[in-house]
């Protein structure tokens, strides 16, 4: 099991990495999955994405108060708009996915708010 955790963790490390490169692609998801494999393969890894002096803060604000940043709320809010305001534009979906697809967008985006900002 240790193995898979650590093939996991650096799949997910290598998604994030991409993500922050790539708009529509997220990075903390897929590193907070990465830091949780690592936990369970690790310790080493797991360290050095949480010390890392880029990726590392925002892990550990999530890590320790379960907290995303102003700015970062902000950015993800605007890219769920505007993902949401594409969608519509380039697929005119009928009415009901149209609905569906507000509701997930609208459920994270609430997700997104209510959590704590960093103390």
């Amino acid at each position: 099991m240790r193995s898979l955790y650590m093939l996991a963790g650096l799949l997910m490390t290598a998604l994030g990495i991409i993500g922050a490169f790539l708009p529509l692609l997220p990075t903390t998801p897929f590193l907070l999955v990465a830091v949780w494999c690592f936990s369970r393969s690790s310790p080493r890894l797991e360290q050095w994405l949480l010390n890392h002096r880029t990726l590392g803060p925002p892990l550990q604000n999530w890590r320790r108060e379960g907290a995303i940043a102003a700015r970062t709320k902000m950015l993800a809010i605007c890219l769920i708009l505007a993902s949401y305001g594409f969608f519509i534009y380039r697929t005119q979906p009928s009415l009901p996915l149209a609905a569906v697809v507000g509701l997930v967008l609208s459920g994270s985006a609430l997700f997104i708010l209510t959590r704590p900002l960093p103390k």
